[in-house]
């Protein structure tokens, strides 16, 4: 309905929200997004943006850190989004999901990589500071780097 040669149409914004949210949901890609203590509200509605651009299954806030809602432009309302109080809380709602982190210094490989992503696959960010904890990257299935340069996480 949302969708013409496989390139996805406007959605009409006028709607309530929950119509938005099930307008899209036959458009929604089978993957997550989970942000691990970010340590910056501005960054967490950046990645609220981005993962509705991607029309991700749903976005993972783990911890009790805010998000900035006017930096995510209001995508958060038409989102899944799960808050989940601590590590063990989001490890037993991914199980059985493959777990992704993604962290430069402890990359197993790099994106490019990747041929192809699994089902259900679960994308583990964290903050830019200190990146993705060790116990978490010790739970992933994989850890990938996406090769930049500087020194953010």
């Amino acid at each position: 309905m949302w969708q013409r040669g496989g390139v996805a149409l406007p959605v009409p914004l006028d709607l309530p929200a929950d119509a938005v949210r099930d307008a899209l949901a036959p458009l929604r890609h089978d993957f997550s997004v989970a942000i691990h203590a970010p340590g910056n509200a501005f960054a967490v509605g950046a990645i609220l943006r981005v993962a509705h651009n991607f029309l991700a299954r749903e976005v993972i806030l783990i911890g009790d850190a805010p998000f900035y809602e006017k930096a995510s432009m209001g995508m958060e309302k038409y989102e899944r989004v799960e808050r989940l109080t601590d590590d063990a809380a989001f490890l037993e709602h991914v199980r059985g999901r493959p777990l992704w982190a993604l962290e430069k210094d402890a990359a197993r490989r790099s994106l490019y990589a990747v041929r192809e992503f699994p089902p259900g696959v679960v994308f583990l960010l964290g903050s830019e500071r200190f990146g993705v904890p060790a116990r978490l990257l010790a739970a992933a299935d994989d850890v990938i780097g996406i090769p930049l340069y500087g020194v953010n996480h």
